[in-house]
């Protein structure tokens, strides 16, 4: 199904991994596209398609997803580690194709990952779209010095440990999925890449979820501690925060956000918190709009 797109491995031997990426090519400066938590690159092929016109588009898999490799522990998952690869990611990109880092493009999970990278190392992009990215605070400190896991997020991480991994075919899997609201509002072809992609063939004929159920939940379980409220006026370059009205979190909580940022656009979005995959020429015209040739001015905030 992506034929016609070229498959990389990227080994980072300093960050202890090595990403899998896939390069839609197109004309223009570099575009890094990072996927939602569970998920993988290829959800992201709609929207890469609308982007090749003006932007050189990669995706990444984020580590334990897709075809990256998944290293051992629960704090491998960390927030903070899918930031630094991020920015490890975009550098040797950078410099392999020769090309400026113009855009960071993020979904849920994977918009954040972008605000970490930025934080860390501010001015790496020149431009951000986040798509409904993940802004959930952390709560306060135990007397042992952790932050808990907040009662909604343990029971999404309990959920996702207990999800079938392994089914007997792909077709048995798209059916289960179809079925699902999670992937009621999903293109049928965004739907086929995730089966096609996000599983792997076992020896025994079955198919397995490449990323792992107990990633998926250590990525969740790790996101109060992700420190992503510390670092708002860090992320210097003009970002375009995308609030899905029909997703998950609510508009006063961006709208802080935002506020904290030195160049923020808040955009009320009329989509599904995993837009990419239900709306994405909503988010093609969302980016060309803010990022692509001729682009505009960054605005403080906006909504509407």
């Amino acid at each position: 199904m992506l034929d016609d797109v070229r498959r990389l491995r990227l080994p980072l031997p300093e960050r202890g991994v090595e990403i899998a990426l896939l390069d839609w090519g197109g004309e223009g400066p570099l575009a890094l596209l990072h996927h939602a938590n569970g998920f993988c690159a290829a959800t992201w092929d709609l929207v890469a398609r609308g982007l090749t016109p003006h932007f050189r588009v990669v995706a990444m898999d984020g580590r334990g997803h897709g075809d990256s490799s998944a290293p051992e522990g629960q704090e491998a998952y960390a927030w903070r580690e899918f930031g630094a690869d991020v920015a490890a990611v975009a550098h040797r990109l950078a410099d392999e194709l020769a090309l400026p880092l113009a855009l960071g493009l993020g979904n849920s999970f994977g918009g954040t990952s972008f605000l970490l990278a930025e934080a860390a190392e501010p001015g790496l992009f020149e431009r951000l779209v986040l798509v409904d990215p993940v802004l959930v605070p952390a709560p306060a400190a135990s007397p042992g010095g952790a932050s808990p896991v907040p009662g909604n997020a343990r029971k999404l991480v309990e959920a996702t440990a207990q999800r079938s991994a392994v089914f007997p075919d792909r077709a048995t899997a798209r059916a289960g999925w179809a079925d699902k609201p999670l992937f009621a509002g999903w293109r049928p072809r965004a739907l086929d890449l995730y089966v096609a992609e996000g599983l792997a063939d076992r020896p025994d004929g079955q198919v397995e979820l490449k990323c792992a159920p107990r990633v998926e939940a250590a990525v969740f379980a790790n996101g109060a501690g992700s420190g992503i409220w510390d670092c708002p006026e860090r992320v210097k370059p003009p970002t375009r925060l995308l609030w899905s009205r029909r997703g998950d979190f609510p508009l006063a909580l961006f709208e802080r956000y935002a506020a904290r940022m030195p160049q923020a656009e808040l955009v009320d979005f009329d989509a599904g918190h995993l837009a990419p995959m239900e709306s994405p020429e909503q988010v093609v015209d969302a980016v060309i709009e803010f990022a692509g040739p001729g682009r505009r001015p960054a605005a403080r905030t906006s909504t509407g």
